[in-house]
């Protein structure tokens, strides 16, 4: 790993505490739901009945458990971050999972471990890969864990969508660096300007919008403010070149969906 690329996994956002603080406030069969039928409505599917689910960083836990909901069978989960690893723990307590759910720590770029976790016939990994500190690496690692015929799955910040990447990654160093006050003026400095933009004539709309966020994937809107501030480390992929690099894999894009930050991506792996 280059000295650069090691510097940024060095400065690291604790995804896994904003993570359990989600869980322990908002998690609750409402949103599992809400994040299944996300699933669901992307894969173009009624249920994941037959399908193994192999969740790559798994932060809160909730796509684990909407699989579950969903009729996924064997269900692995792991994240580098032990804390997100005891709020994903925490979901499948609370959830009185069966025991076909194991919740690991385990890292995207470790090739032994990923090695270690054989293939499976859906692997799912919704922003998270752009956080490793070697993206490409990551989505090749990622792939790998894909048996022929099966579907992966992902979400990557979209350099299409964004105009001043430099800008956003300046702002995440300063906000892992800030202390806690200054993190929260950051949160409040980011509602202003890129929610509000700069009206106040725009709050009741924001607060409706913040009462209604949770239907989109079932997440909570201050929670991913945190998240997408303080997300460390990051980069940005092309569209383009992520369907062009799997294709070069034996991957074939099923469906993409673009216009927000993150572009999500389903794949079916050639036999």
């Amino acid at each position: 790993m280059s000295e650069n690329l090691s510097a940024n996994r060095d400065l690291r956002f604790e995804f896994g505490r904003n993570w359990q603080s989600f869980v322990r406030r908002n998690l609750n069969d409402e949103r599992v739901g809400i994040a299944r039928d996300h699933i669901l409505s992307f894969l173009k599917r009624n249920t994941l009945n037959g399908l193994d689910f192999l969740d790559i960083g798994c932060g809160s836990g909730i796509n684990s458990a909407a699989a579950r909901s969903a009729g996924a069978g064997r269900i692995f989960s792991f994240d580098y971050d032990p804390n997100s690893v005891a709020a994903t723990e925490l979901v499948r307590t609370r959830i009185a999972d069966s025991g076909n759910w194991q919740v690991r720590r385990g890292d995207v770029l470790d090739d032994d471990f990923i090695q270690s976790l054989g293939k499976w016939n859906f692997v799912y990994s919704w922003g998270v890969l752009h956080h490793t500190g070697d993206v490409w690496r990551a989505i090749d690692n990622a792939s790998k864990a894909v048996a022929d015929g099966g579907l992966f799955y992902i979400a990557l910040y979209s350099a299409d969508m964004e105009p001043n990447p430099d800008f956003w990654l300046r702002i995440k160093r300063e906000y892992n660096q800030g202390s806690s006050w200054k993190k929260r003026r950051m949160v409040w400095w980011y509602v202003w300007n890129h929610m509000l933009h700069q009206n106040v004539r725009q709050i009741p709309s924001f607060i409706s919008r913040t009462m209604h966020y949770r239907r989109s994937r079932g997440m909570s809107m201050f929670v991913d403010i945190r998240d997408w501030l303080g997300g460390w480390p990051m980069e940005y992929t092309h569209d383009a070149d992520v369907v062009a690099f799997l294709g070069k894999r034996g991957f074939i894009l099923e469906n993409m969906k673009t216009g927000e930050a993150n572009t999500e991506f389903s794949f079916v792996k050639q036999s």
